[in-house]
């Protein structure tokens, strides 16, 4: 379809571009200590970045960071310099469908359920012991199935932490852009729909720029279309994690157009879980806030519940 054809289309006649559910990101520094890997799982290979403790630190946990829609595991450079220096050996994900992992398997499955499952399988794959799972925005999604489908095994799940992740669907300003996404993935290009995707935001440095365009090019518009339905379609499932044993964190960037913040502090009460809101961290507090959230999540993982994780 040439661009012209496209001017009279869905996404031309929008009001503002889809790209609030891009994953928000200033900078591709990485620790030096950091070493990209390929997990072998039983669902197919997944990428990672391993990140073990700095120095010769002994490792007071593991963690495993699963980021969100349009996201990958560079979502979470800002904080792991933090993580690292006080013992915690951190894995960043690309899930099924993101940048570098790809399809992950000859035959891809990009349901919830399964994307979920790839997250145990990940997990097992570690041999780590139980880990502690953050899911950021959709990635909480994925964070809460995988621990509700497991029955919050006690031998995978050292602790949840749902980050910028509400208890049902989106709100529907992001609902529009959702539907809006849906209306063009199938009949135009990655490369098509870029300039309605990317940031607008002058700050981004160019390399980063470069980046997410190669990142956005790498993503399957399968999952970009299964995952949007999700969105649309995910339901509050807050009472059956609550019945899991597992100690939950909850926290919350403002401001954040995707999930009413008092929405997720709510959620957070049902859930017994503790709860740290972020001001100015907004969608990303990862990437705004990232000293802010890396001390919440060492807290939460080595003060309040103990070091001891294999």
């Amino acid at each position: 379809m040439s661009a012209a054809a496209h001017n009279s289309g869905p996404i031309c006649s929008a009001a503002v571009p889809i790209m609030l559910f891009m994953s928000q990101l200033l900078s591709l520094e990485i620790p030096e200590h950091a070493r990209p890997v390929r997990l072998e799982t039983e669902r197919g290979v997944f990428a990672a970045l391993d990140v073990p403790p700095a120095g010769h630190a002994a490792v007071r946990g593991t963690a495993l960071l699963v980021p969100g829609f349009m996201g990958s595991k560079e979502d979470f450079l800002p904080m792991l310099p933090a993580l690292s220096a006080d013992g915690v050996r951190v894995l960043a994900l690309d899930c099924r469908g993101q940048w570098e992992t790809g399809d992950a398997s000859p035959t891809p499955s990009y349901s919830q359920d399964d994307l979920a499952s790839d997250l145990v399988a990940v997990t097992r794959s570690l041999g780590a012991g139980p880990v502690h799972l953050l899911g950021h925005s959709y990635g909480g999604s994925l964070v809460r199935a995988a621990v509700i489908a497991t029955q919050g095994e006690p031998s995978l799940w050292a602790s949840v932490i749902l980050m910028n992740f509400g208890p049902g669907a989106v709100s529907s300003w992001q609902r529009e852009r959702l539907h809006l996404l849906l209306s063009v993935v199938e009949s135009m290009s990655l490369a098509e729909i870029w300039p309605f995707v990317r940031s607008k935001d002058e700050s981004v440095p160019e390399d980063v720029e470069r980046f997410l365009e190669r990142r956005w090019m790498s993503n399957s518009p399968s999952q970009l279309a299964a995952v949007a339905q999700h969105m649309l379609d995910e339901t509050d499932t807050t009472a059956d994690l609550a019945r899991m044993t597992v100690p939950v964190s909850v926290i919350s960037g403002t401001p954040d157009e995707t999930w009413d913040p008092d929405g997720v502090e709510r959620m957070a009460r049902q859930l017994g879980a503790t709860f740290v809101r972020i001001e100015g961290g907004g969608h990303s507090p990862n990437v705004h806030k990232p000293a802010e959230v890396a001390s919440a999540l060492l807290d939460f993982w080595l003060t309040r519940h103990g070091a001891a994780v294999a």
